[in-house]
């Protein structure tokens, strides 16, 4: 039987992470301690022991996710190997910065690659001077939401970022942008509109300048074709070109997360 493997985006982490795993696992702490030796920085402490506050920023938390998520995907091919048996996929996705920890599972980036660039794109999001933000919008569809946004602001200052699930979608884009459509968005039928706590308006075209410099920073890293393929956030569609890959990885950051389609 062959599997989809489906990776964690930003919000997944909690101090603790891993530890349980790494413990009972070998190639869990290998991969734990992989990350440690590629970014110079204990990856698995701050994982495993907090604090919070910095688990929570950005720099810190992408590689820390992405690292946690290499450990499960390696504890999972060591207890089927254990029974003589192979991890089989036919597809993987990740949500955001989940779609690294896929490229790992594709064998498109090696492990220290694939957290370096994590590492420099939290950097970037981190940094990024754009007075901006992100609310998930709980109870409309996205055609609704959609249609809020387009009667009530001008294009390009709020979009549709993520498409999560049916009835919670995220839109994204600058703080008085978020503030004018709360109402409008209630007013449409949304149970809740809830502001959430990122430094930037993440998965909007205001973040097109951080994914030119995140594809600079590609440069660094070997790219291979995907085996499986990944299903890409940008386009929902799966590819295996290592080349195509690069490019809607460096779209990614500013486009939205096609998370329903893509599922």
């Amino acid at each position: 039987m062959s599997l989809a493997l489906l990776f964690s985006p930003q919000g997944a982490q909690a101090v603790g992470m891993g530890r349980d795993l790494a413990a009972a696992s070998p190639a869990a702490r290998a991969a734990f301690d992989q990350a440690d030796e590629s970014l110079g920085w204990s990856v698995s402490t701050l994982a495993w022991d907090g604090p919070e506050d910095r688990l929570n920023d950005t720099r810190q938390t992408q590689p820390c996710l992405v690292a946690t998520s290499v450990a499960c995907l390696e504890a999972v091919r060591e207890a089927l190997a254990a029974r003589g048996e192979e991890l089989r996929v036919a597809r993987v996705a990740g949500h955001s910065v989940g779609e690294y920890a896929a490229l790992v599972a594709a064998r498109v980036l090696s492990v220290p690659d694939a957290l370096r660039l994590v590492a420099r794109r939290g950097e970037l999001m981190a940094d990024a001077s754009i007075d901006g933000g992100m609310a998930a919008v709980i109870g409309l569809g996205r055609q609704e939401v959609q249609n809020v946004v387009e009667a009530g602001e001008e294009p390009g200052s709020l979009v549709v970022a993520n498409d999560n699930a049916p009835g919670q979608v995220v839109v994204s884009g600058t703080r008085a942008a978020l503030e004018r459509v709360k109402p409008a968005l209630v007013a449409a039928g949304a149970r809740r509109v809830i502001g959430l706590n990122v430094s930037g308006p993440f998965h909007s075209p205001l973040m097109e300048g951080i994914g030119h410099d995140l594809a600079a920073a590609f440069d660094e890293a070997t790219w291979h074709d995907a085996d499986p393929p990944v299903v890409s956030n940008v386009t929902a569609a799966p590819v295996r070109d290592a080349a195509e890959i690069r490019s809607l990885l460096a779209r990614q950051v500013s486009s939205p997360v096609e998370w329903v389609r893509s599922v």
